[in-house]
């Protein structure tokens, strides 16, 4: 090429001809300033690197005004070295076109995102039990509005006996009463057997076997043959009626019940809640009997005592206000079934997966409160002497 009278080399890109080193020279005129001249690039980062090492310890103003070209890595030392001389990036000025480029680069370097510390879920479980507390307060409220709404509802049914549905309630009837019989007979037999078993077993070492049958008779007069029963209903009949009204809630038929000018309440819960009013009492003292013979078996097969001596004991020991007692709590639970099966599904959005999810609530609100309540009345009849 140097034949054709070019030179053996051609000559560097203007930026590399211009292109100078960073550097930090101290101000004439201000010994205290600190003046940033040359190139703060990535290109550079050695050199830069020893400028912050040879930083002074502290200086009163850094001026970059006469920096050529920077980059995030050349921000990025400028900074340290401010922050090493006891200033910060914020304190630097810059050329307007590398403003932005700095105050990013001070945004993270200098002021990095706080460590939040760490929460194991604490704050997530206290949400969640401050929103249960609130559902449950919502739900309760909710019930005793409902409450009042059906006692109206059938104070005017009274007044007018005519408006009173007998066929749907003889239907409701022997659905929750009739079809639960051999269910709610079989369970009580197992668990008065079961007690019965528990109670020799452990009255044996004393020699008190006989006593099984106050154990037994007691145990279901007062407790056990109403709550079984209750709980038995609360999850196959308060289910049955929120899946039930909750279907005709999610097909609109509520809404056409109340455009013929009916009341849904009239139609709907009151034959529900007196079926069950009906039903439950009986189906308790159903319960009483199985587990009381279920008792009975397990006294005659592990114990060898006969049949009548099982009897004559329960009727020499047993009182009567041990089985008012038990049957006193029937009607009070067999409204609390009725009115959260029907509440719940009358709370039904619309969708099938409401339908199951207030079908649920309503099995989970109604045993709940069955047992809550049966623990109260427990505690109210034994300090009453009852």
């Amino acid at each position: 090429m140097a034949c054709f009278g070019y030179p053996e080399t051609l000559p560097a890109p203007p930026h590399e001809l211009m292109s100078q080193g960073p550097r930090i020279e101290t101000s004439e005129r201000h010994p205290g300033i600190l003046i940033a001249r040359g190139d703060w690039t990535l290109a550079h980062a050695g050199e830069m690197l020893a400028l912050i090492e040879k930083a002074p310890e502290s200086a009163e103003d850094i001026d970059g005004r006469d920096i050529g070209s920077m980059d995030s890595a050349g921000a990025m030392m400028l900074s340290r070295y401010a922050v090493k001389v006891g200033l910060g990036l914020a304190t630097v000025e810059v050329k307007p076109m590398h403003q932005p480029l700095t105050e990013t680069v001070r945004s993270i370097c200098e002021n990095p995102p706080r460590v939040q510390r760490k929460d194991y879920g604490i704050q997530q479980m206290l949400a969640r039990m401050g929103f249960a507390v609130d559902d449950y307060t919502r739900e309760v409220l909710a019930l005793v509005g409902f409450l009042g709404l059906t006692l109206k509802t059938g104070l005017g049914v009274i007044l007018r006996p005519a408006r009173f549905r007998l066929t749907s309630t003889v239907h409701h009837m022997e659905q929750v009463g009739l079809d639960a019989v051999p269910l709610v007979l079989l369970l009580s037999f197992m668990v008065g057997a079961v007690i019965a078993f528990l109670g020799a077993t452990v009255l044996r070492d004393f020699g008190a076997e006989i006593f099984v049958v106050e154990l037994v008779g007691i145990a279901f007069l007062r407790e056990f043959g109403v709550l079984l029963t209750a709980i038995l209903l609360a999850g196959r009949t308060a289910s049955a009626f929120t899946a039930q009204i909750g279907a005709m809630q999610s097909g609109e038929e509520i809404d056409a019940i109340r455009t013929l000018g009916l009341d849904p309440i009239e139609l709907l819960v009151l034959p529900r809640l007196t079926a069950l009013l009906v039903m439950l009492p009986l189906l308790t003292f159903l319960a009483m009997i199985s587990g009381m013979a279920g008792g009975m078996a397990v006294s005659v097969a592990s114990l060898g005592m006969s049949p009548d001596m099982f009897m004559q004991r329960l009727q020499d020991t047993m009182e009567m206000r041990h089985f008012w007692v038990g049957v006193a709590k029937a009607p009070l639970f067999a409204m609390i079934i009725a009115l959260i099966g029907c509440l719940e599904g009358f709370q039904v959005q619309g969708t099938a997966e409401s339908v199951g999810e207030r079908t649920t609530s309503s099995v989970v609100q109604t045993i709940s409160l069955v047992i809550l309540l049966d623990a109260f009345a427990a505690m109210f009849f034994m300090e009453m002497n009852w």
